[in-house]
């Protein structure tokens, strides 16, 4: 697979934890917003991966309570996207031609968002929004790569896309076609994570290995930052309440929290060793992953207050 700096940061980025370097960028934001953490009272419902398969991430929640998600064929050593219905039943995505399938978002109407790296030769990376079974590709105007993490009741998509061999910028795109470019000032990548029916959009920003939490709305960015995150936040959903979730980075773990109201809660399950935070819906139900052990996982959804 040929990889460019701006693809591996990626893709360090997209299968957290990782190991980041010990260099801690300090920056000082004006606009950013830094709040007091506490702990969540969660009620959780977990879950395990399908037989044959490993929990590879949990990623977002429709309004129907289905997760969607990511997981590592066992004997393929492959990435196949997954959706899990409320009730429970999985089912496996592997796009055509593709090397690996993930999916990131699904909207209330039931249109999956996400992208798949084409199996051959140099592995080009596209996005892709799947409705009952129909594929439309999403390659963002004259980029290497597309990555497409989640879509809206109205249809408009959020993702990413390589403007060059080390910048990648966010992007929306509208149910018409058009393209709002989403780069972050001096940023070196803006990953534009999520969307909600207002329009929006949370994600993560970077120059170097601390990355930096933000929401986007009508051109306008705010800085959102768990306080004291020694490797920086990434911010994964949002809510149409303007109810946030993340996760906050140390070295080579991944913390949740929700955000709402100016106030962090930190999302804990008793026995794990950490809980990542995949996103919310409408209804305030959060998904995520969490981690037992190196290879005990578990999903979950949950409750919190």
């Amino acid at each position: 697979m040929h990889e460019s700096g701006s693809e591996k940061h990626n893709e360090d980025f997209m299968n957290l934890p990782r190991s980041l370097s010990a260099l801690v960028v300090a920056l000082t934001l004006s606009s950013g917003l830094t709040y007091a953490a506490q702990t969540a009272a969660c009620t959780f419902d977990t879950f395990t991966a399908p037989s044959g398969y490993t929990l590879s991430q949990v990623q977002g929640i429709s309004d129907d309570g289905t997760v969607v998600g990511q997981l590592l064929d066992d004997k393929t050593g492959e990435y196949v996207a997954f959706t899990r219905s409320s009730a429970g039943v999985f089912t496996e995505y592997a796009a055509p031609k593709s090397a690996n399938t993930w999916i990131y978002g699904q909207n209330a109407g039931g249109s999956s968002s996400g992208y798949y790296q084409d199996s051959a030769y140099p592995g080009y990376i596209h996005g892709f929004l799947l409705q009952s079974g129909e594929l439309t590709v999403v390659n963002y105007p004259k980029a290497n790569n597309t990555w497409l993490y989640d879509v809206n009741k109205s249809g408009t998509a959020a993702g990413s896309f390589s403007a060059s061999a080390s910048v990648i910028k966010g992007f929306t795109l509208s149910s018409t076609g058009k393209y709002t470019t989403i780069a972050y000032p001096s940023a070196a990548v803006t990953y534009a994570m999520a969307i909600n029916d207002n329009g929006q959009v949370v994600g993560a920003y970077a120059s170097g290995w601390v990355d930096y939490g933000f929401l986007w709305q009508n051109g306008k960015f705010t800085s959102i930052n768990y306080p004291k995150a020694k490797y920086g936040t990434i911010l994964s959903g949002i809510n149409n309440a303007g109810v946030i979730v993340g996760n906050h980075l140390s070295t080579d773990k991944s913390f949740g929290f929700f955000y709402q109201n100016g106030v962090f809660k930190n999302i804990v399950y008793s026995g794990g060793n950490y809980t990542m935070a995949g996103g919310i819906n409408n209804s305030g139900v959060i998904s995520g992953q969490i981690y037992i052990t190196a290879t005990d996982q578990l999903g979950f959804t949950a409750v919190c207050k």
